[in-house]
């Protein structure tokens, strides 16, 4: 199997300041660029790290074959 990298971001803001999430861009080797969608979880530190949880093995449940 090929050598994987995942790509994400962090980071906390009170969800009163936010106005939008865009998605993010990577250039790659080839000198393509693509794009990685940003995912927006509100709620209190449970819950965002219950939310987070679900998606991380949720994000690997449709990559079977990993």
């Amino acid at each position: 199997m090929a050598q994987l990298a995942l790509v994400y971001g962090m980071r906390l803001f009170p969800a009163d300041e936010l106005d939008a999430v865009q998605e993010a861009t990577v250039k790659l080797k080839n000198g393509r660029n693509t794009s990685v969608t940003m995912h927006l979880i509100e709620g209190g530190k449970e819950d965002i790290e219950r939310v987070l949880r679900q998606s991380i093995e949720a994000f690997f449940e449709m990559y079977p074959e990993l």
